[in-house]
């Protein structure tokens, strides 16, 4: 057995198949990619990493097999995807998941051919479990796997709190103790037991309050953006041999010395180094932006750019149109005991309502370029889009501070 101190669940014990597991260059990988990745820019004290995270994962699902009385072979199998479930991250994680699947068709939890091709296929077929099976409930394939990958996962009960306490803003702290303790399974689905819509009520809270405040901060989006432009013109230009299949197994160190050495790349790699970033040009909001708009894919999204940086004499990587999908809250979902019935959270809940016109108010489409162009970017981009802006300058919409109490969402 292996204890290890950490920093949001004290003293985390790790036995049987995850301790073997423990120390596989897969697992020993995540030490060196950050869990929140360009957030630091924002909140310096967010460098926590994804193994902290899978520590902590196989923490909760350990508590979660013992409420549920789970044990033998099925709960080892759990607890080993608990600690694997994020072996298929790339560097600096969500950051470059959608420039990875748009090369290789892979998200992060696609990890069958890295479980059974690894240190840690051997290690699980030695210990005769079956990768492909552990595969499959990271993936949240089956019953068990939605304590894995489900809207009342152990995953997402870890990451608010860690999130909340390596940032240092309070709106993720969820009683994680009592939302493992109020699991249940009513005919093979995941659900709180009787008496627990607060408890739902709290998770769901948290996300919402903890999107704009971190993972949607403004900052962190610009400088998540401007990471994927440069990472995608390293994989295509032809003066590296650096697939996306290889990006996927590189590490955050690996990725920023490539960005820095490769030409192309360099300029970007410079700002993000000195947190030179590019500034809001447009700040849109929902009900300004043409529903084509929202729906554009990348091709579409690219010519925009290339558009206005023609007009305003710009570099074409020095504008980036930067498009939130349609506003979504999938752990209203979630279902809960009420009456002897199971039912889902949205429908039992006036605090779902609330927060989903809370999340379209949140929304902004963004365009950045460097700080000299935001004026002539906007007014460009604004006219190339066919965005319903009106009024004041484009550059200034939505730049002050916004603030909510709870009393806002009590009708």
């Amino acid at each position: 057995m292996t204890t290890i101190k950490d920093s949001v669940h004290d003293h985390i014990e790790i036995q049987g198949v995850a301790a073997a597991l423990l120390d596989t260059p897969p697992i020993q990988r995540l030490r060196r990619v950050t869990q929140l990745g360009t957030v630091h820019l924002v909140y310096p004290a967010a460098n926590h990493t994804r193994f902290e995270h899978s520590l902590g994962v196989y923490h909760l699902m350990n508590r979660a097999l013992s409420h549920l009385d789970l044990d033998g072979p099925r709960a080892e199998r759990l607890r080993a995807a608990a600690l694997l479930h994020d072996v298929g991250h790339s560097p600096y994680s969500h950051n470059l998941e959608p420039v990875i699947h748009r090369y290789t068709g892979k998200y992060h939890d696609d990890v069958t051919n890295l479980l059974v091709d690894s240190a840690v296929g051997d290690t699980l077929s030695d210990r005769g479990y079956d990768p492909e099976r552990i595969a499959a409930l990271i993936r949240g394939d089956g019953k068990y796997g939605q304590l894995i990958s489900g809207e009342l996962d152990v995953d997402r009960m870890d990451y608010l709190v860690r999130d909340a306490h390596h940032t240092g803003v309070p709106y993720g702290t969820i009683d994680h103790e009592r939302l493992i303790r109020a699991l249940t399974f009513v005919d093979g689905e995941l659900v709180l037991a009787a008496g627990n819509v607060q408890t739902a009520e709290s998770l769901l809270l948290a996300r919402a309050l903890m999107n704009p405040t971190v993972y949607r901060h403004h900052v962190a989006r610009i400088s998540k953006t401007m990471l994927r432009r440069a990472t995608e013109q390293l994989i295509t230009t032809d003066t590296t041999a650096i697939t996306a299949s290889q990006l996927r197994r590189m590490d955050d160190h690996d990725l920023h010395v490539a960005l820095r050495s490769t030409k192309a790349t360099t300029h970007i790699a410079s700002r993000l180094d000195t947190r030179d970033l590019y500034k809001r040009a447009v700040w849109a909001e929902l009900d300004t932006v043409p529903e084509s708009i929202i729906n554009a894919d990348h091709d579409t999204i690219r010519s925009f750019e290339r558009t206005v940086a023609d007009r305003v004499g710009l570099d074409s990587e020095e504008v980036i149109i930067d498009i939130p999908g349609h506003p979504s809250m999938t752990e209203s979902s979630s279902r809960v005991v009420v009456s002897g019935e199971v039912r889902r959270l949205a429908d039992q809940s006036p605090l779902v309502s609330a927060l989903r016109t809370a999340q379209k108010q949140q929304w902004r489409l963004g365009v950045y370029v460097p700080a000299t162009a935001t004026d002539r970017a906007g007014i460009d981009a604004v006219e190339t889009m066919g965005l319903d802006i009106s009024g004041a300058p484009v550059s200034d919409i939505q730049h002050k501070t916004v603030t909510a109490t709870l009393d806002e969402f009590s009708d």
